[in-house]
């Protein structure tokens, strides 16, 4: 199984893009962090029959996976601008990319909550999209400075444990959608 996992923060040593990573090795699925850092913010103008070559990458990286894991960071209660802005790309795309598509959402933040404020609007705009959102188990790194590295490593036993329930709940999901 092949899945993309989209991280809604660019910062060097970003927690979420440590999620992903530790999901990664902990999984029995081959996962790949798309790079949405080029992409630039959606404008109708831009999006014509030529769409931005970023954005026709991650599209593409969408198509061609079994699923998709967003993994955001929680600003202003809600999720970032970054994820939603990829998403928003991806929408416009013909044959609509995340329609069926198994997606699983994870988050790490410096609260308590550890992202959960943000996961739940994500949710709603996927099911808009029609992706296929794994409900459980839920994943939400709160206190997040203390439970990753300088390299953006997760490193909390009872992290990494939920990290890993998730990564087999989501090899299950994938099989159970398709």
């Amino acid at each position: 199984m092949n899945v993309v996992g989209i991280s809604g923060s660019l910062r060097a040593g970003s927690f979420n893009t440590g999620i992903l990573h530790a999901i990664n090795s902990n999984s029995d699925f081959d996962l790949v962090v798309a790079d949405i850092s080029q992409i630039p913010l959606y404008r109708r103008e831009l999006d014509g029959k030529e769409k931005p070559a970023a954005a026709v990458e991650l599209t593409r990286q969408i198509r061609a996976a079994d699923g998709v894991i967003l993994a955001t960071p929680e600003y202003n209660y809600s999720f970032s601008g970054v994820i939603k802005n990829a998403i928003d790309w991806v929408s416009r795309f013909d044959d609509q990319p995340f329609a069926a598509k198994p997606v699983g959402i994870v988050s790490a933040a410096a609260g308590r909550l550890g992202g959960a404020r943000a996961q739940y609007p994500l949710r709603q705009v996927m099911v808009y999209l029609d992706a296929r959102v794994m409900n459980l188990p839920e994943v939400f790194v709160g206190g997040a400075r203390e439970k990753f590295d300088e390299e953006g490593g997760l490193t909390d036993p009872e992290s990494l444990a939920a990290v890993a329930a998730f990564a087999k709940a989501f090899s299950r999901w994938i099989t159970s959608v398709k």
